[in-house]
């Protein structure tokens, strides 16, 4: 079975993603209420026992929501975050240590037949950290809540089959909205999160990198972007932007690169269709 990763839900209110190789389930993030994680879980004929591993980015509100319940209903899996984020949340102050894995940048572990590496993000919490994956020699890798891609976040951008890519805002949405000014300066800044228009110009290095083995028979990278705003973005405006910039880039969805959205309360598999406002599935 190849490597999955499905959303559970994904926006500046909740994040929360299934792993799964068929064989190893884990949670990356549980930012949504305990209530809609399991109930997520049942659809695919799993419940919170069937957990093999429970994975937090970073102490924000809308990544660790339910942490101290699904740490408890979860109770087979480990636990894996950094320090800086083990002593920034007290929730973890409820989890045994013995179940507790902390990772810091480039920490690599495996769980079941699940390989799994840290790397470090650009954002305004204690250590965050993002992660790759890789089972039955496939990759994916998830990137949320960073303000700028660093070279040490495109490496794992470049080397992912499969890639969950923050496109939190739109620029110019964000800054005549109604937020207070200090908060716009901070998601704006290198500490915040990725714009629309930020994610596609990542994007579009990284399919730049894989055109040759593309044409050669390669599939090409498949990417759900994520984490969008309620307030200053809309699944239209992430797609449309993302698209110009690799249209601008000469890469077309569909031949260069596979795109579809996580929705803000909605389960979104990987391979679901994207149907827009020109009504094309790509």
């Amino acid at each position: 079975m190849p490597l999955k990763i499905i959303s559970i839900g994904s926006s500046s209110s909740g994040n929360s993603y299934l792993i799964t190789s068929g064989r190893t389930n884990l949670l990356l993030d549980v930012g949504l209420t305990g209530r809609v994680i399991k109930s997520a879980l049942a659809g695919f004929g799993l419940c919170a026992k069937d957990i093999n591993g429970l994975f937090v980015t970073h102490e924000h509100i809308d990544h660790i929501r339910s942490l101290r319940m699904m740490a408890r209903e979860c109770a087979d899996a480990q636990i894996v975050t950094s320090r800086g984020t083990r002593n920034a949340c007290p929730a973890f102050e409820f989890i045994a240590p013995d179940r507790l894995k902390l990772v810091q940048s480039q920490s690599e572990l495996v769980i079941g037949d699940i390989y799994a590496r840290a790397f470090s993000l650009s954002h305004d919490a204690a250590e965050p950290v993002g992660f790759s994956f890789s089972s039955g020699g496939e990759s994916l890798t998830v990137v949320t809540d960073t303000g700028v891609v660093t070279d040490e976040i495109f490496y794992e951008i470049a080397g992912a089959d499969k890639l969950v890519l923050e496109a939190n805002h739109e620029v110019s949405v964000l800054e005549v909205g109604p937020y207070p000014y200090m908060l716009k300066r901070r998601i704006l800044s290198d500490v915040g999160h990725l714009s629309n228009e930020a994610a596609g110009n990542a994007l579009a290095r990284a399919v730049d990198l894989r055109v040759d083995k593309v044409k050669a028979g390669q599939d090409p990278i498949h990417v759900m972007l994520a984490h969008l705003s309620t307030t200053n973005n809309t699944p239209d405006n992430a797609r449309l932007t993302v698209k110009d910039v690799l249209r601008e880039h000469g890469f077309a969805a569909g031949n260069d690169y596979l795109l579809n959205i996580a929705a803000k309360s909605d389960i979104t598999p990987m391979d679901a269709p994207v149907y827009g406002a020109d009504d094309v599935v790509e």
